[in-house]
This record gives C-alpha cells, sequence and structure tokens, in this order.
C-alpha cells in the first residue's frame, strides 16, 4: 500500500473516532504529498525517498515550531505540535541509534580517507545518501564533526 492510499485509510480512521488532533496532521501530510505531486516537473508517482523527504520536513517544522513555543511559554500549542511530529513520525522509517550511525560513518570516513574538517562535505555527501530517512540530517553532521575533529 502506498503512503498516500495508507494516510487516506487513517484520515477515515480518525475521522469516524473524532480524533480532531490526529486528523490535523494526517491532513497536513496528505496536503503536502499532494503539492509536492502537482509541483512543475513532478512525475505521476512520488517515489520513497521523496516522500521520506517531505515527512521528515514535516516533523522538522513541528518540532521548531513546539520548541519555539515552549520558549514563549505557550505549553498547549508546544503540545499540538509535538503531537503532530510524533503521528508523522510514525509513518517514516525506523531511526537508527547512534552507535549504527556512528559506525556507517566511521566506516564512510575511512573509504573516502577523510582525515580533517576539511573534508566533512565529502563525507557528508555519502553519509546523507545512505542514511536518508533513517537518521537525521543535523544528528549526521553533528557526529561527522566529532569524529573528523578527533
Amino acid at each position: 500500500m502506498s503512503l498516500e492510499n495508507k494516510i487516506n485509510e487513517d484520515i477515515k480512521k480518525a475521522m469516524l473516532s473524532r480524533e480532531k488532533e490526529k486528523l490535523e496532521a494526517l491532513r497536513a501530510v496528505k496536503t503536502a504529498l499532494l503539492v509536492a505531486k502537482t509541483e512543475k516537473g513532478a512525475g505521476e508517482t512520488m517515489t520513497k525517498e521523496t516522500e521520506i523527504k517531505i515527512l521528515q520536513r514535516l516533523v522538522k517544522q513541528r518540532k521548531e515550531s513546539a520548541a519555539i513555543f515552549k520558549e514563549q511559554n505557550r505549553k498547549e500549542l508546544a503540545q499540538k505540535e509535538s503531537f503532530e511530529a510524533s503521528i508523522i513520525e510514525k509513518y517514516l522509517p525506523e531511526q537508527m541509534s547512534k552507535e549504527e550511525i556512528k559506525s556507517i560513518i566511521s566506516k564512510i570516513i575511512e573509504e573516502t580517507e577523510a582525515k580533517s574538517m576539511a573534508d566533512m562535505g565529502k563525507v557528508m555527501s555519502v553519509a546523507s545518501k545512505q542514511l536518508a530517512g533513517k537518521a537525521e540530517g543535523k544528528l549526521i553532521a553533528d557526529m561527522v564533526k566529532t569524529m573528523l575533529s578527533n
């Protein structure tokens, strides 16, 4: 079942069970997918990678908004954003542990023969492709920085 079909089914279930907050999050995903499909140059079907990038972007936006709301002492809005992020995350592939990410990055560093921070771009391009959807970009970048600076 495609992601779009799965989202549509879950929207129906949320409507029937009157889960307003969950419904909002699912509708946001559906909207983002429809917008991506109708963009100029987009094909009939979307690749898994494109769907994952869209979902990751939505989760990142929700988490950033929640952090801003917490800073401004708006707990109810922060909770809403965090809840929506948790709903959307369920459609992403399972995230890797820090140890797994670290071992993959160390292999990439060996393969690319990176020795200093000057080689970070080389390592990041390979790591981003290999870990797409399995780890956050910021986490990958932080680990690469740490490993190359040692």
